[in-house]
């Protein structure tokens, strides 16, 4: 049998058939074009689940159930989203819509959590039994494995770990909060620091780098400058780094998972990125004298760890 997973996002919605060896054979698309009725977005997400199933050569008599991932606090119990400002859904039954539309259960889980949990059957956490993925985009995105399960806490809204406190008397956050992980090492936060470095080095590289259009910014500029030996970048750079390392610390003191992954566009500086957090982490880590640490690595995925995850929602061990 198959499964779809559906990656229900802000701003597309993707949906993919997946085998039993967790490998999408087709996948489908569309805009999701939010705000707007929920109904209307149940449609488009049974259309394109339909369409990657014809993609596959199969019917909906080849597919177990239908998982998806949605932004936002959701009850994977009952299959509702309580309440996403991406999507501005308030308490929405979104299984329950797309069961109508597909014919088969469907399964709903957050979006990192659904993600987390294609990196752990599948990817960068395979094989262990407590895993956490981190997610460093647009904002701070975690998932928490805890002894094969994901954990959301008991209301479901746990594990918004860019939500953590790293600095009570800094930047503010999207969320209204003083200080959290996300204000700091978001790829939104770099950006904005890479910029500040910019105006206090009207010399550096960087400059060159984006066309000297501080709008033509982004992640990796500030990478780029510490590769070509730029004093501002490589400064950006280290502080970046060390604000990833101070939340990351955090995650580990608290939960002492086997792996923790990291994700997102800038985790494509691979080594470049995980080495000096390893040395930051490790050093900073309240059971550092213990000789089984937690691995740092870069997820493996990429995009596909939603729908995969989603696809295996009703699964978990």
């Amino acid at each position: 049998m198959y499964r779809i997973g559906i990656d229900l996002g802000g701003t597309n919605i993707v949906a993919g058939v997946v085998n039993e060896d967790y490998k999408i054979i087709s996948r489908s698309s569309t805009k999701t074009n939010a705000p707007r009725p929920a109904g209307q977005i149940a449609d488009d997400m049974a259309k394109v689940a339909k369409e990657a199933v014809e993609k596959a050569g199969l019917t909906m008599a080849d597919i177990e159930y239908v998982g998806i991932g949605s932004p936002g606090a959701v009850n994977p119990k009952t299959g509702c989203v309580a309440f996403s400002n991406n999507l501005d859904f308030y308490d929405v039954p979104l299984g329950d819509m797309l069961k109508e539309r597909m014919g088969v259960d469907c399964f709903v889980e957050n979006d990192a959590n659904a993600a987390a949990y294609g990196e752990y059957i599948a990817g960068a956490g395979k094989g262990t039994d407590n895993f956490i993925a981190i997610t460093l985009g647009t904002g701070v995105g975690g998932g928490v494995i805890i002894g094969g399960k994901i954990y959301s806490g008991s209301n479901y809204a746990g594990a918004e770990l860019g939500h953590v406190t790293i600095n009570m008397n800094g930047e503010v956050c999207t969320c209204g909060r003083i200080g959290c992980w996300e204000a700091y090492a978001s790829a939104t936060a770099l950006i904005r620091q890479t910029k500040q470095a910019m105006l206090r080095y009207p010399n550096s590289i960087m400059w060159q780098l984006c066309d000297n259009n501080p709008d033509n910014v982004n992640g990796i500029t500030a990478f780029d400058a510490m590769r070509k030996s730029d004093v501002a970048g490589s400064m950006v750079v280290d502080q970046y780094l060390y604000f990833v390392a101070v939340g990351i610390a955090n995650v580990l003191n608290i939960f002492q998972p086997e792996v923790i992954c990291i994700g997102g566009g800038i985790s494509h500086e691979g080594d470049t990125l995980i080495a000096p957090i390893k040395r930051l982490v490790y050093g900073d880590n309240f059971a550092r004298n213990l000789s089984k640490k937690a691995d740092i690595k870069v997820a493996q995925l990429g995009n596909d760890a939603g729908i995969i995850g989603a696809a295996y929602l009703n699964s978990q061990k």
